[in-house]
């Protein structure tokens, strides 16, 4: 049987889209996986089938208008207006892309905004859709939304309408596009007004969210088809790390770890100048991951060491702690390694789970970046290593987060599902 995949964002979206195309590869699955360019040669390596999604998601980070518009997320209306400006021309494009890669395809898995398109397909070709996210989308109570963190964690009266008038917003905005779309490409009708996403409830099609239940435990109004299945983690066991990172791990005791995946700041050397200084307050050795704007370890004391990429299932367990921007990704690996986690989150979905890392009690509460200073970064470091209660905790959900099976257990709700569904 033959799935495709279809994921669009950062690689901290597409790597554990990458993992479950090898999870259901390991199972007896032709897996083809329809993303950006840039990660055709990680998942061709992997022996999956890619197809090409037009876009360039490092380029668009650097744009300052995309930028803008995704530290509008505080302001719904920004934001979702901003996200129509961006998406709204790419959903033709989009479209043609994923019926291109869904030929002669049994399924589609689509993530983010890709359901909108991949919804679509699926109707058209008749095949059956599972949608699968790394960030909650359906509402509830329980938590803010992750798009629109304006709420409070016990404040239920808010955050189920904040989740409901978030996603239709959403919908009304892309809605022209989307129907133009159908209409003009495939002659279908369009979708309506109140969007597809009650559709596919009433037909109770499976939801996977590969995240963990130890760090987001399912709402107890979801339906039993949706499903929190545990993280997708792609590791990389034969990784050779270079000599030079080997001997400064070993010169000394656990450096703390900072890193903002591809989230490279506005002023990389006010980062970099910050982040330097603190270590240095703070009496720490550090490691630097990406994103430096040109500093070399030339540039650097002795105590601190920068690489410009390593596995995190490999890098991360060796460190006394993590510094990063809460991406869903780098929060996932940190929290497996068991480390306390000091997050500084950016836009979007970084804020909801930097506050999820410190209402699990793996950190302490969020840093505001546009307020960070040397000394603010120093005392969270500094006090989060000396809580003896964060690192006890951060340790726990580590253990329980490296014995689940996420991909695993995701794999078998597809198989079930698709079995079930033979045409």
């Amino acid at each position: 049987m033959h799935i495709t995949l279809v994921a669009v964002g950062s690689r901290g979206d597409v790597q554990p889209f990458i993992a479950l195309g090898v999870a259901l590869r390991d199972a007896g699955y032709t897996v083809r996986l329809a993303t950006h360019l840039v990660f055709e040669a990680e998942i061709r390596a992997e022996k999956l089938e890619f197809s090409n999604l037009e876009g360039d998601p490092q380029k668009l980070l650097q744009d300052e208008e995309f930028r803008t518009w995704m530290e509008s997320a505080r302001n719904p209306i920004k934001f979702a207006t901003g996200f129509k400006n961006f998406m709204g021309p790419a959903i033709s494009r989009s479209m043609r892309d994923t019926l291109t890669a869904s030929q002669d395809t049994d399924a589609i898995i689509v993530t983010g905004p890709a359901f909108y398109f991949g919804l679509t397909i699926a109707e058209k070709l008749k095949i059956p859709l599972i949608q699968a996210y790394l960030q909650p989308i359906h509402p509830t109570g329980e938590f803010p939304s992750a798009m629109f963190p304006l709420g409070l964690p016990n404040l239920s009266v808010f955050n189920y309408p904040v989740h409901v008038v978030g996603g239709q917003l959403f919908w009304q905005l892309m809605r022209p596009s989307v129907n133009q779309a159908r209409r003009e490409l495939f002659g279908m009708p369009p979708l309506t007004l109140f969007g597809p996403l009650p559709v596919v409830m009433r037909q109770k099609l499976p939801v996977l969210y590969g995240y963990s239940p130890e760090v987001l435990p399912k709402p107890r109004n979801w339906p039993e088809f949706l499903h929190v299945t545990g993280y997708w983690f792609l590791d990389q066991p034969a990784w050779t790390p270079p000599a030079d990172l080997v001997a400064f791990l070993e010169s000394g005791p656990p450096p703390v770890y900072i890193g903002f995946g591809s989230m490279a700041d506005r002023d990389p050397q006010r980062m970099a100048e910050i982040s330097l200084a603190a270590l240095k307050k703070a009496g720490q050795r550090g490691l630097l991951l990406t994103g430096w704007g040109g500093l070399a370890q030339s540039d650097l004391p002795d105590e601190v060491f920068k690489v410009d990429s390593a596995p995190h299932d490999w890098l991360l367990p060796r460190m006394a702690a993590v510094v990063h921007h809460a991406g869903a990704g780098t929060t996932a690996a940190g929290l497996r390694a068991g480390k306390s986690t000091i997050t500084i989150p950016f836009f979007g979905d970084q804020i909801f789970w930097a506050r999820r890392v410190a209402r699990i009690g793996a950190g302490p509460e969020p840093l505001i970046r546009k307020t960070l200073t040397a000394d603010r970064l120093a005392e969270a470091i500094q006090q989060t290593l000396a809580n003896e209660g964060i690192c006890r905790q951060a340790a726990a959900i580590g253990q329980k987060i490296r014995a689940e099976r996420g991909s695993q257990n995701a794999v078998k709700i597809i198989s079930d599902y698709l079995h079930a569904n033979e045409r």
